[in-house]
């Protein structure tokens, strides 16, 4: 028994020592942070014609090119122009993210005398290229289009509060919900 006391005694001194002469550990960070975000939008409109429901929510982060994203749509009037030209009401079942955007110039109605304006993908806002998906086209996606969530009010020259942009479709107002971690 002495001899495995005096055993486990040095052993105990050589691990002291050891943590004790060594630099201390870093926990590593993630140098790229990502930045979740969710949304719920019952109405995307301002074009000529058509109506948009879309929820969802997902991460992304810029720097490292990250995202994954998707949630539910469903057009609740007749698209008839821009990217999503030919979604009926009642079509629609979920989107999901082609690319994650730097930037898109946008505007909330289409029409010409509305100013030109550029949402940039940040902390608080996400410009994203997202494929639209129909009942019926199984994984091919029906629609391709350009999609603006943020936090905070993307067109203040238009009354209320526009926070969510689908290309060809207009803006609307939504619930959203930015964290990053």
């Amino acid at each position: 028994m002495h001899a495995l006391s005096k055993k486990m005694a040095l052993s105990a001194l050589c691990v002291g020592i050891c943590v004790a002469t060594s630099p201390p550990l870093a926990i590593a960070a993630d140098p790229a942070p990502k930045i979740a975000f969710a949304f719920n939008s019952a109405d995307i409109s301002g074009f000529p014609t058509g109506a948009v429901s879309l929820t969802g929510g997902g991460a992304f982060n810029l720097t490292a090119g990250f995202v994954n994203s998707a949630g539910g749509f469903k057009c609740t009037a007749d698209v008839l122009q821009g990217p999503l030209n030919g979604c009926l009401a009642g079509e629609g079942i979920r989107w999901d993210t082609s690319d994650l955007l730097n930037s898109t110039p946008f505007k909330c109605t289409g029409a010409a005398s509305e100013a030109l304006k550029t949402a940039v993908t940040e902390t608080n806002t996400v410009v994203l290229l997202a494929d639209f998906y129909r009942q019926g086209d199984g994984v091919d996606e029906s629609f391709t289009a350009r999609m603006i969530v943020s936090d905070s009010d993307l067109a203040p020259d238009i009354a209320g509060l526009q926070n969510v942009w689908i290309q060809g479709v207009g803006c609307g107002s939504a619930i959203v919900h930015f964290n990053t971690r």
